[in-house]
C-alpha cells in the first residue's frame, strides 16, 4: 500500500494538489461526452497531483513514483474526450501546465514544452514569423501541444496537411522514460509514432517540435446549400483544389445548426444545410469563382460581415459539433468513421438518412493518405448501448471504419495498433507498466489478438 505521506515528502520541493475536490477534478477529461464512458469512468480519480515545472522536476517525479510503484497518468489540459488522461489505477496525476516554454521558433518548426497552449504557440510563431501551426484541434485556446500530439488525431488544416502521424508534421519529441534512473530520449523520424497518440502510456513528453505553415488570417465563410448532396459534393470540390489555401472544409446537415448552434440563430435558414470553411485571404477570388458553379449561399463572410459577433468557425467544427450540441441536448453523443476515398462522397451519400433520424451528420473533408477523403463525425441521439453498436455496424457494412469515443483503450478505439515496435518499446522506456495503466490492452493481456483494430489509420505508423 502506497504511503503518500512519504511520497509527497519525497516530492517537497514540487508543486502538489492534496485537496480532494481539487484531485477529482483534475481526473477529469472530456469523457462525459459518451454516456458509456460517463457511467464507467465517473468514480475514476488520481491519488494526488503533481505538476513539474521544468524537466528536473518532471524527472525527479518519475524517480520517486518509479521507486514506489506509484501508476503515473500524464495530463495537459484535459481537453480530450475518450478519457484519455483519466488515472483507472489511482495513484499520481501528472500535470504538465507548468511546463510551456515557447523555446524557439525557425523558419517552418517550433520547439515547446510539453504544457505550451496551443493558442500561446500561434500566438508567438504568427508574431515572430508570420507562422502557425500547421493544425490543431477545436480545443485550440485551451489544449496543449503535449496533449494534442499524444491524444489527438488531426483536426483544422487536414485539410491541406493531413493527420498528427503522416510523416512530416511532429517532427521530434523529448521523453523521459519509467525506470529507476529515467532517461531522457530524443526521438525523431518514425521513432515519433511510438509516442504520438498513445495516450502517455510509452513515455513521457516533456518538448515537442512541430512543422509549421504561412499563416494567411484565413477568412471564415459559412455556406448555405438545400441538398446536402450538393454540400457534400462541393465540399469534395473545394477539398481538392491543391492551390486554393483552406484550414477547414466542414459540411454539417440539417437539423443541426438549427437545433444546436446558438451563436447561427437567425443566420442558418430552416432546412438549410451548411458548409463551414477557412479560406486565405489571397484565395477568396479563387474560392468565388469556383462557388459561382455550385447552388449555394453565403451566410456568413468573416471579412464582410464584421459587425456579427461570431465564434471562430473551428469552434463549431471537429469535436467542437458535438460540444455546441451538449449545450443544448446532453441526451447528444456522437461517432466517428472514416469514408475512404475515392468514392467517399458517394459512401456518404449511401448512408445518408438511412440510419434513421436519430444520426445526423457532420463531416470532416481531410488528406488521407495523399487523397481527399472525410472523416463523419455524426450526431447521434443516444438510446441505449445496442443501439450505438448497430450504427456502427452499418458503417462496417458500407465499408466504413469507425472509431469508437466510448472506449477509453488504444486498441477499442481503433485508432492505434498496440504492435510488436509499440510493445517492445514500452518494455524499454515503462518496464513495470505503470505509465496510464488501463489503457493498452495488449501490454496487460498478451494473449489480446487486435481483433478491434482494423488497421493503421495513418500510413507512416503502418510502413514502420
Amino acid at each position: 500500500m502506497t504511503d503518500w505521506g512519504a511520497l509527497s515528502h519525497d516530492l517537497a520541493s514540487i508543486r502538489t494538489v492534496v485537496d480532494r475536490a481539487q484531485v477529482k477534478l483534475r481526473s477529469r477529461d472530456f469523457y462525459w461526452y459518451s454516456p458509456i464512458l460517463k457511467k464507467r469512468l465517473r468514480d475514476v480519480t488520481a491519488d494526488l497531483v503533481v505538476m513539474p515545472a521544468n524537466e528536473a522536476e518532471l524527472i525527479e517525479t518519475l524517480k520517486a513514483c518509479h521507486a514506489r510503484r506509484v501508476p503515473v497518468t500524464p495530463r495537459g489540459a484535459g481537453t480530450g474526450n475518450y478519457g484519455q488522461a483519466m488515472p483507472l489505477k489511482g495513484g499520481v496525476l501528472l500535470d504538465l501546465s507548468l511546463m510551456s516554454a515557447v523555446r524557439r521558433i525557425e523558419p517552418g518548426r517550433v520547439r515547446a514544452d510539453a504544457g505550451a497552449k496551443l493558442i500561446d504557440i500561434d500566438t508567438e510563431a504568427q508574431a515572430q514569423s508570420r507562422q502557425e501551426q500547421r493544425m490543431h484541434p477545436s480545443t485550440l485556446r485551451t489544449a496543449t501541444i503535449g496533449g494534442f500530439v499524444c491524444g489527438g488525431s488531426g483536426g483544422v488544416g487536414s485539410v491541406t496537411w493531413g493527420g498528427l502521424r503522416d510523416r512530416g508534421n511532429v517532427l521530434g519529441l523529448r521523453v523521459v522514460t519509467m525506470e529507476s534512473s529515467p532517461r531522457v530520449l530524443e526521438l525523431r523520424g518514425d521513432d515519433v509514432q511510438k509516442i504520438v497518440h498513445a495516450y502517455g502510456t510509452t513515455g513521457i513528453v516533456a518538448e515537442v517540435e512541430m512543422a509549421l505553415a504561412p499563416a494567411y488570417g484565413w477568412i471564415d465563410v459559412i455556406l448555405g446549400f438545400d441538398d446536402f448532396g450538393e454540400a457534400v459534393r462541393f465540399a469534395h470540390a473545394l477539398a481538392a483544389q491543391d492551390a486554393l489555401l483552406k484550414k477547414l472544409v466542414t459540411p454539417i446537415a440539417a437539423p443541426i445548426p438549427q437545433l444546436y448552434f446558438r451563436p447561427l440563430k437567425n443566420i442558418v435558414p430552416p432546412d438549410t444545410h451548411i458548409v463551414l470553411a477557412m479560406i486565405a485571404p489571397l484565395a477568396m477570388e479563387a474560392f468565388e469563382a469556383l462557388l459561382r458553379s455550385w447552388r449555394a449561399g453565403v451566410l456568413h463572410r468573416g471579412d464582410r460581415d464584421t459587425g456579427r459577433s461570431l465564434p471562430p468557425v473551428y469552434e463549431l467544427s471537429w469535436n467542437h459539433t458535438t460540444l455546441q450540441a451538449l449545450k443544448v441536448d446532453r441526451g447528444i453523443t456522437y461517432h466517428q468513421v472514416l469514408y475512404p476515398a475515392p468514392d467517399h462522397v458517394a459512401k456518404v451519400m449511401h448512408l445518408h438518412g438511412a440510419q434513421g433520424d436519430d444520426v445526423m451528420d457532420h463531416l470532416e473533408f481531410v488528406r488521407f493518405d495523399g487523397q481527399v477523403a472525410c472523416f463523419g463525425l455524426p450526431l447521434i441521439r443516444f438510446s441505449d448501448e445496442r443501439r450505438l453498436l448497430e450504427i456502427e455496424a452499418q458503417f462496417a457494412a458500407s465499408g466504413c471504419p469507425t472509431f469508437s469515443p466510448h472506449a477509453y483503450t488504444l486498441e477499442e478505439g481503433g485508432m492505434k495498433r498496440v504492435d510488436p515496435v509499440q510493445l517492445a518499446f514500452k518494455r524499454e522506456a515503462d518496464p513495470q507498466g505503470l505509465l496510464n495503466p488501463g489503457k493498452m490492452i495488449a501490454w496487460e493481456r498478451p494473449d489480446h489478438d487486435g481483433a478491434r483494430q482494423a488497421g493503421h489509420l495513418f500510413p507512416a505508423a503502418a510502413g514502420r
